[in-house]
C-alpha cells in the first residue's frame, strides 16, 4: 500500500500554493505514494491558476480560517494559516491518518506575528509532539548535514554549545540514520567551530574543551563518530563520499555548502520527532508567489524523500 503523505500548503502569501499544485500533480509523486493537502482547496487553487495548470484532484482536509490573502503580502493573516496547517498535518500523524508529513515554506516572522514564539517548523513540530530534542538535517545525494544550534545569532553559538548538546544531536543522528536510512552505523564527521580546528587553542578552545569530549562521548556509546575536523575541508570529505553525514556547529556552517551542492533538490528533514516531518529546503520567496516562476524541485524531493522513509519504517 502507498504511504500517505499530508502535504502542507505552507505560507499562503508565498509560493507554497504553487509547488503544491505542480507537486501533487506529478505523475513520480502520485505513483510513489497517496498525497493529501493540508490546507485550504480555494488555496491551492489559487496556486494551479498561477502556475497555468488545472485544478489539482487531489483530496484537501479543510484547516484554517478563510482569510483573503494575496501573493506576496504576509502578516499575522497569512501566519495564523501556515501554524493551521501545520498543527492539523501534525495531528494527522500522530493519529495514523498520515504516514508522514511533507511541509511548503512558512515565515517565522508572519509566523510569529500571528502570536507563535517559535522559530520555524522545527520547535513547532517538537513541541506539537513533545518531542525532547528535534535535530534538523539537510540532505542532499552528496552531502547531508545536521546542525547542533540552529537559528540564533553568530554571538550566541558558543555560548549555547556543549558536550551534552553535540551528544545528543549525534545520538538522534545515529539513530535515526538507522531507523529512516537502512545505514546502521553512519559515518559520522563532527565539525570543529573555530577555523582550523583551534589550531592548539590559537583560535579558540572549544574544540579541546567541548567538541572532543563530546565525540568521545558518542564513541563510547557505539556512534561511528570522528572529528572535530576543520570546517574548510570536511565538507569536501564528505561530498566525495567519506562520510555519511556532517554535524555542524551552526546553522550557516552546514547550509553553505549543502546548498552549493543541491540548491534545487535539497530536503529539509527533522530527526528525533515520533513522526516523519520533510520540508522544502528553500524559502517562501514572497518576490515570486503568484507568478508560476517557483521551482517545486525540493517540494518534490521532499515528498518522495518522506514516502521512503514512511515506507521503510513500515517494512
Amino acid at each position: 500500500m502507498k504511504p500517505t503523505i499530508a502535504i502542507t500548503l505552507g505560507d499562503p502569501a508565498g509560493v507554497g500554493p504553487e509547488i503544491v499544485a505542480r507537486v501533487v500533480s506529478d505523475p513520480q509523486v502520485l505513483e510513489t505514494c497517496r498525497p493529501v493537502v493540508v490546507g485550504r482547496r480555494m488555496i491551492l487553487q489559487a496556486g494551479a491558476m498561477a502556475c497555468g495548470l488545472p485544478s489539482p484532484e487531489v483530496e484537501v482536509v479543510e484547516t484554517g480560517q478563510g482569510s483573503n490573502i494575496q501573493f506576496g503580502q504576509p502578516g499575522p493573516a497569512s501566519g495564523r494559516q501556515a501554524a493551521a496547517f501545520i498543527e492539523e498535518a501534525a495531528r494527522m500523524c500522530l493519529e495514523g491518518e498520515a504516514d508522514a508529513m511533507a511541509t511548503a515554506p512558512i515565515s517565522k516572522e508572519a509566523l510569529q506575528a500571528a502570536g507563535y514564539s517559535d522559530t520555524g517548523h522545527t520547535t513547532f513540530l517538537a513541541r506539537l509532539t513533545g518531542a525532547e530534542r528535534a535535530v534538523m538535517m539537510l540532505a542532499g545525494s552528496r552531502l547531508k548535514v545536521v546542525l547542533a544550534t540552529v537559528h540564533c545569532a553568530y554571538r550566541q553559538v558558543p555560548q549555547l554549545l556543549s558536550t551534552e548538546l553535540i551528544h545528543q544531536v549525534g545520538l538522534i543522528t545515529a539513530r535515526d540514520f538507522q531507523r529512516y536510512f537502512g545505514v546502521g552505523s553512519p559515518r559520522m564527521a563532527v565539525a570543529a567551530l573555530n577555523p582550523h580546528a583551534g589550531e592548539s587553542r590559537l583560535f579558540g578552545d572549544e574544540e579541546e574543551t567541548i567538541i572532543a569530549p563530546a565525540v568521545e562521548r558518542l564513541r563510547a556509546d557505539g556512534v561511528n563518530a570522528s572529528g572535530p575536523y576543520p570546517p574548510d575541508t570536511i565538507f569536501w570529505r564528505a561530498s566525495l563520499g567519506q562520510f555519511d553525514v556532517v554535524l555542524c556547529m551552526y546553522h550557516d556552517q552546514g547550509l553553505i555548502p549543502l546548498k552549493l551542492l543541491h540548491f534545487e533538490d535539497a530536503v529539509n528533514i527533522t530527526l528525533g520527532l515520533p513522526i516523519i516531518r520533510t520540508s522544502v529546503d528553500h524559502g517562501t520567496a514572497y518576490d515570486l508567489a503568484g507568478k508560476g516562476k517557483a521551482n517545486a524541485k525540493s517540494m518534490k524531493s521532499a515528498v518522495l524523500v518522506a514516502a521512503r522513509m514512511a515506507s521503510r519504517r513500515k517494512g
